[in-house]
């Protein structure tokens, strides 16, 4: 259970149908939007569910800006610190969702013969993995994110506007997003960009945020952009204005 449509939506429908539901389980990765909690509050009040918090062993800013990192190969006892920090995730280490998925995995096996339900909408089936524990309930019944959405919204939830923001609602921070997303993170929600600038400038080497680009080399970008939407949508003035 992210919190999200899909996975929000999952869990109404599997109540709607009575299908049995032996926990909800969330990972906590700490780099959710403040909105993303207090809707795990209220989907509580409205369902009487408890969600199953899980959190990392450590916060995901020490694996990111403090880990000591050892090179591959060798003895181990001749290998000096390679580096301090994974540094932000990435398509080849995405260390983030290691964890993320270890956790949720490690709950799973303390539950006899569990079957774990995600929330993955059926126009998105192809991220769907053919596995005898787990199961695809929207998938199952043919539902679209667009219905997931409205089926939420029906249940009254809004997310405090993220999905008015947003197509989808992730970790603020992941890398994984499109350009698009970050211009309008940048925007709206300022605190949570000038958090992802702070980590970026605390990152020794910085390997970059997206695209080798840093989230400060973005921040330029988006700065750039501004400045000129700005000036070609101003209202032109006349001479004898300027004069």
């Amino acid at each position: 259970f992210s919190g999200g449509k899909d996975s929000t939506a999952m869990a109404l429908l599997m109540l709607e149908n009575n299908i049995p539901i032996h926990s909800v389980v969330a990972f906590d990765t700490g780099w959710e939007f403040p909105a993303m909690y207090d809707h795990w509050r209220l989907f509580e009040q409205k369902t009487g569910l408890k969600i199953q918090v899980l959190k990392p062993e450590k916060p995901y800013t020490y694996w990111m800006l403090e880990r000591p990192v050892m090179p591959r190969g060798g003895p181990k006892e001749n290998k000096q610190v390679h580096r301090i920090g994974y540094g932000w995730p990435s398509l080849r280490l995405r260390w983030c969702t290691r964890w993320k998925c270890s956790g949720i995995d490690k709950y799973q096996k303390q539950v006899g013969n569990a079957v774990s339900c995600e929330g993955i909408a059926w126009d998105e089936q192809h991220r769907a993995k053919s596995i005898k524990s787990k199961r695809y309930p929207l998938i199952e019944w043919g539902i679209t994110e667009k219905q997931a959405l409205k089926i939420c919204r029906n249940y009254g939830f809004e997310w405090d506007g993220l999905y008015d923001v947003f197509d989808r609602v992730s970790c603020y921070c992941c890398p994984l997003k499109r350009i698009g997303d970050y211009r309008l993170l940048r925007r709206y929600y300022p605190e949570q960009w000038n958090q992802m600038l702070e980590w970026d400038a605390a990152m020794n080497p910085n390997r970059g945020f997206k695209g080798y680009k840093t989230v400060h080399d973005l921040d330029r970008r988006f700065a750039c952009e501004d400045r000129q939407t700005k000036l070609f949508n101003h209202k032109p003035i006349n001479r004898k204005e300027a004069i």
